[in-house]
């Protein structure tokens, strides 16, 4: 059966036509896959039932359900595990910022990139998400929530330019007038540095916000931590992510995990801030998640402090993220994992 919400306008009002269907009910279905983002055609109350059911013989809208909620006491940034239509499971968490709502999530089951960081590729790696899967994320945290979602961040599990052509296609499909309407400057990509997938984004000519998650400043301490950087060296990323710059006038943001005793040194700091002269960047500094599994520790107060310092003295705008949602373990990989291996997930926080 057809995925009817990875559709575009186009394809959809095409299967139609080829049902013998009026080209409005191209209109209508498509906003309510959308626009309303509904889970079921039932819920299509300007269609006939007899529609509906030659629908549901055609066609199917992958279910994206509620598994667990995590909702943090502390700043109400709420975690999601998302149960697919095949029992896999995905993560997705909703931010609330002064401007409105950030929701990040997840383009893939599991990632492949293996960052010793990173919890996302400890359960493994099973399937590319659909765009309709993806959009659904957001839907579902919509309707739960009773908000609306202003800004995406595709920064939850797996590597999005690992699964370009889906994450293209949703991109499209979030900024089109007849669904969500996101404006394409509210959209951030983050990846781990698939230079010929960077090369490929340019081409695309969208003009999202790119993030590159870098974390060392040269190949030796970057290979230890990403084993991409094997295949794509640092310097060879940072150059696809200035051409990136250079092509589109957005910013490119580096995120750069911060470890103590590994990563977190002045001297890493000035390597760090010679590699990006002279280029439209911002360094966002991240003091590293605690994973149990990983052992890496947390740099100090002090030390991604001094980080920021050395940075911004040798003329890079760094500024350090706000750590949201700590008491519900907010990263995304974890619940995942858990719900895998059969673990419980317990802390402080309102679990529904």
């Amino acid at each position: 059966m057809t995925d009817i919400k990875s559709l575009t306008y186009e394809e959809l009002a095409e299967a139609l036509a080829q049902l013998s269907l009026p080209s409005y009910r191209a209109d209508q279905i498509y906003r309510w896959l959308h626009k309303e983002g509904v889970s079921s055609f039932d819920e299509m109350t300007n269609l006939s039932k007899d529609l509906r059911e030659k629908l549901r013989e055609q066609f199917l809208i992958p279910s994206c359900e509620i598994e667990d909620k995590y909702v943090s006491k502390l700043d109400g940034t709420v975690k999601y595990l998302f149960r697919l239509y095949d029992g896999e499971y995905v993560e997705t968490v909703v931010m609330r910022y002064q401007y409105g709502y950030t929701v990040c999530i997840s383009s893939q089951v599991g990632c492949k990139m293996g960052c010793t960081f990173c919890a996302s590729t400890l359960a493994g790696y099973q399937r590319n998400l659909l765009p309709s899967e993806m959009e659904g994320q957001i839907h579902a945290a919509q309707r739960d929530l009773g908000v609306r979602i202003s800004h995406i961040v595709l920064m939850g599990i797996g590597e999005p330019l690992d699964n370009f052509d889906n994450v293209i296609r949703f991109i499209h499909t979030v900024n089109s007038d007849k669904g969500l309407h996101l404006s394409l400057r509210d959209v951030t990509l983050s990846t781990c540095g698939i230079v010929p997938r960077i090369y490929d984004l340019i081409r695309e000519q969208l003009p999202i916000t790119l993030t590159l998650s870098l974390h060392a400043p040269n190949d030796e301490l970057r290979s230890r931590m990403m084993p991409v950087n094997d295949r794509w060296g640092v310097d060879e990323v940072i150059a696809a992510c200035r051409a990136y710059a250079e092509q589109t006038k957005r910013r490119v943001s580096f995120e750069y995990t911060l470890i103590s005793g590994v990563n977190d040194s002045p001297a890493c700091a000035k390597e760090l801030a010679a590699k990006l002269k002279g280029f439209l960047a911002h360094v966002n500094l991240i003091p590293v998640n605690d994973v149990e599994e990983r052992g890496n520790v947390r740099s100090s107060d002090s030390a991604v402090k001094k980080f920021q310092s050395t940075l911004q003295s040798q003329g890079i705008n760094a500024t350090i993220r706000r750590t949201l949602g700590k008491d519900i373990n907010a990263s995304c990989g974890q619940l995942r994992r858990k719900k895998n291996g059969g673990e419980t997930f317990e802390n402080s926080c309102e679990n529904r």
